[in-house]
This record gives C-alpha cells, sequence and structure tokens, in this order.
C-alpha cells in the first residue's frame, strides 16, 4: 500500500480520460482503508481540506478535470454462501469484485435473479449505489443489506433496503449520505426456485433465435450478454460509460401530447399518471444518433451512449450532452438527466 502523487487515472475510468490524481491509493482490506484516511486526515491537518473520492470500476464517471485530493480505489475482494433458508440465497460479495463475475458465480450455482443484469460494467459496490437495472430487474428485487463504513465515525454499519432509500438510479449513497460513507460489501437475496423474467421482449427474441430448448438462467444470462454486445460498445474498444442519461419519467398528459406528434414514440407505462420515455429514441430523434465532433461523439448503434473515439477530454464529452439535453428539451419539452456522476 503506497501512496502515489499526480498520477493517471486513464486506466482505471472505462471513458478513457486521461485525467490525473493528486494522490492516489489502494485498499484491499479494512485496516489498509483505515491507514489511508489517517493519511488523509493528516494530511488534511498540515494544508488545507483533503477531498476524497473512492473509486470502484469507474464504469459511471466522466472526469472533466484533474482530481484534487486522494483518490482511493476499492480493491475488496471475496464471494461467499453467507446463509440460506427454505426458499433463498443469501450471498454475500466485496464491494471491488467485478460485477459481471458476481454473476457468472450465481449462474454456476444455479442462484436466481441476477441473470438479467449480465454483463453491467462496474464493480459490486455500484450497485446498490445507482440501483443498477436492466431488462425489467432492478438491484432492489434482488438486495437483502449492505455494510459501510462510517468516514467520520470509523464504525461498520448495516443498511437494508429501507435504509438504502432506492429509486431509479438513486440510492441514499448519492443524495444525503453522499461522501459519507464507504460500501464494503453487499449481501443479495437470490432464489432456490426459478422465476424467470422474460417479460422484456428482446429476451423472448433472442432466446428463440439462440434455439434455446428451454428457459434457464443461464440461457437468459446469454441472450442478454447477446443483446447488450450487439447494442452497446466495449469500453476496451471505445470509451464510454454505457448509458449517458436515464429514461426520463412524465405525466400521462405530456405523454400524450408527444404521441399525437410522434405515433411512434417508445415510451413504457409507469403508473395509471405517468410513462417513461425511452432517452435513446428522443435522442435519436434529435439526430445525435452517430454525430462525432473531433473524439467526443453519439455512438452509431445507440443514442443513449456517448463515447470517446480516443483523444476526447471529459469537458468535451461533458459540452455535448449539455447540447443534447437541450436540443431534447426544445424538441419535446423533456428534459434528461445523466445517469453518469460528473466528477
Amino acid at each position: 500500500m503506497k501512496v502515489q502523487q499526480s498520477t493517471s487515472l486513464l486506466p482505471y475510468n472505462t471513458f478513457g480520460i486521461d485525467a490525473k490524481a493528486q494522490f492516489f491509493a489502494s485498499f484491499s482490506n479494512i485496516e489498509e482503508l483505515k491507514t489511508l484516511l489517517e493519511y488523509k486526515k493528516h494530511q488534511s491537518s498540515l494544508n488545507k481540506t483533503l477531498p476524497l473520492m473512492i473509486l470502484g470500476g469507474g464504469s459511471n464517471i466522466l472526469l472533466t478535470n484533474d482530481v484534487e485530493g486522494l483518490v482511493l480505489k476499492n480493491e475488496l475482494k471475496g464471494i461467499e454462501l453467507l446463509n440460506e433458508d427454505n426458499d433463498h440465497y443469501y450471498v454475500k460479495a466485496a464491494a471491488g469484485e467485478i460485477w459481471h463475475n458476481l454473476v457468472e458465480y450465481c449462474i454456476a450455482n444455479n442462484y436466481v435473479g441476477l441473470e438479467n443484469l449480465s454483463l453491467i460494467p462496474g464493480n459490486v459496490g455500484a450497485s446498490p449505489m445507482q440501483n443498477i437495472g436492466a431488462y425489467g430487474v432492478e438491484l432492489k428485487d434482488v438486495f437483502y443489506e449492505l455494510e459501510a463504513y462510517n468516514i467520520n465515525e470509523g464504525s461498520i454499519d448495516k443498511f437494508s433496503i429501507d435504509d438504502c432509500k432506492f429509486g431509479y438510479r438513486e440510492s441514499v449513497f448519492k443524495n444525503e449520505l453522499k461522501g459519507k460513507y464507504i460500501i464494503l460489501n453487499v449481501t443479495y437475496k437470490l432464489k432456490k426456485h426459478p422465476v424467470f423474467n422474460t417479460s422484456y421482449g428482446a429476451i423472448n427474441i433472442e432466446l428463440e433465435r439462440m434455439g434455446a430448448k428451454e428457459v434457464t438462467i443461464k440461457n437468459i444470462s446469454q441472450a442478454v450478454i447477446n443483446i447488450r454486445t450487439s447494442k452497446l460498445p466495449n469500453p476496451k474498444e471505445i470509451g464510454n460509460a454505457g448509458s449517458f442519461f436515464k429514461n426520463p419519467q412524465v405525466s400521462k398528459e405530456t405523454w400524450q401530447a408527444i404521441l399525437e406528434s410522434y405515433p411512434n414514440v417508445v415510451a413504457y407505462k409507469v403508473d395509471e399518471l405517468h410513462y417513461k420515455l425511452a432517452a435513446g429514441w428522443l435522442i435519436e430523434q434529435c439526430g445525435w444518433k452517430g454525430f462525432r465532433k473531433g473524439d467526443a461523439g453519439c455512438h452509431a448503434k445507440q443514442a443513449l451512449v456517448l463515447v470517446n473515439y480516443g483523444k476526447a477530454k471529459g469537458e468535451e464529452i461533458l459540452d455535448l450532452s449539455t447540447e443534447i439535453i437541450q436540443s431534447v428539451k426544445e424538441k419535446f419539452g423533456v428534459e434528461l438527466e445523466r445517469e453518469v456522476n460528473i466528477i
């Protein structure tokens, strides 16, 4: 464990932005974390307050400047079956584990519930923070509890599903507790008896294309992987952070008004009063799909994904996102919200 100075974060963010951290270190156990937080406290007493940033897989951030303060890379590892009852397995995973590795572990052991969330980039620690979701399943559907380190108190606190205040790509850790806790591990409540979720038509179509003779969690996972790889760019090949914008929720009246002018609008009913619009469809209608300016662009296959074609700066991608937000608002009267965290 060594604190480095002026360290490039290029290898640690999937957008491939070459920003530098003033101080950088990684931790693989609680004692290392405590030591590094003491280092931060000591440095803060010598100089001005030293900001702290916890870095996981770097798959949901856009670095727009060099990062002042101490950046700590969470490398806590470990997956274990914590407990089981008649209907469920309780699987605990450390925050530094790669998310898809956890999904593969659960599928191999026939633990049901994570298969629709296959191939989502990032680490386990981000899953409750973002309330990640895909193909009809959200993290909150399989969440049991988590443990997090209280930075100010030095305690390890447990959070239940109610404590986390999950919303659409939201949690308490992105709002009132932002910067106050470091997620250490997450426990998932997974089913013993299969209840398959193929509510998204694309899954059924892909299962049929695969020639799957039966529906299994392994087949669902493979179908999701096939769909994602066909639509979304691989961050190892082209810099991106997946979906850059949230799908906006609007009133039924707003949806009906848009529907009158655009009968092919892609929308999903939330309840009797609200609809969720497909942000990718809105962006595409404004002509952004495939747009490129310098090395910053909007992906040619999925308008929801902004990309770095090489050496784009974070500010360039942020500026592009601002232009997209403005054009969608002008055309549809709907304001998009960024899903990616801007640093």
